[in-house]
């Protein structure tokens, strides 16, 4: 998560949308910097209004603009599961060393998912609270562009972005079965994708 107090913009990072390349671009030219641990440096719109913007409203008499990036449902699922192949999570229960992509998406719809399938969801990344302001700028994944041009022209900087927490090469395929089913089951994270700009 990067703030920047006089622009009035927080850049909250939903995991595997490209968020640390941000981050490392960024960090110097930011208020304030949440790198860790993972559940601050993710923090969702929910968590981030109840404390962060909370401080901004009591303190300032202000709210910072959410802006965070969305990523096409089953490409933010590749990249999860690409992420947990690599090598040192081999023998961990989040490894899917050895899996199919249609193993770990089938499981992903499972109700518990199992510990290697367990990675959330995008809508509920941007659920807010019942008086909270949720997200103002929701960018998808694939218009990097548009996410420069954004950050750019608000902070009035230019910015230099590098590869960074690159998950390791797979194949990404899946069944009809399992694509239209997924499709149905989680009808709302394609429409969270369709509605970014």
């Amino acid at each position: 998560m990067l703030i920047f107090f006089k622009e009035r913009l927080a850049l909250l990072s939903l995991p595997k949308t490209g968020s640390t390349a941000y981050q490392v671009a960024l960090r110097d030219r930011a208020d304030i910097v949440v790198s860790g641990p993972p559940d601050l440096k993710h923090a969702p719109v929910r968590r981030y209004d109840r404390f962060f913007q909370n401080i901004f409203r009591k303190m300032y008499d202000t709210e910072m603009e959410i802006m965070a990036v969305v990523r096409e449902p089953v490409d933010w699922l590749g990249s999860w599961y690409r992420y947990r192949t690599r090598s040192e999570l081999t023998g961990h229960p989040h490894s899917t060393d050895g899996m199919s992509f249609d193993k770990f998406v089938q499981a992903y719809m499972q109700s518990p998912r199992p510990a290697f399938a367990d990675v959330g969801s995008q809508t509920e990344f941007f659920r807010t609270r019942s008086n909270g302001a949720g997200a103002s700028h929701v960018f998808r994944y694939d218009h990097q562009d548009e996410i420069l041009d954004f950050l750019q022209d608000r902070l009035n900087t230019r910015i230099n972005l590098t590869r960074e927490n690159v998950s390791p090469k797979r194949e990404l395929i899946l069944s009809d079965q399992t694509l239209d089913t997924f499709r149905k089951a989680h009808a709302a994270e394609f429409r969270l994708h369709q509605q970014a700009r």
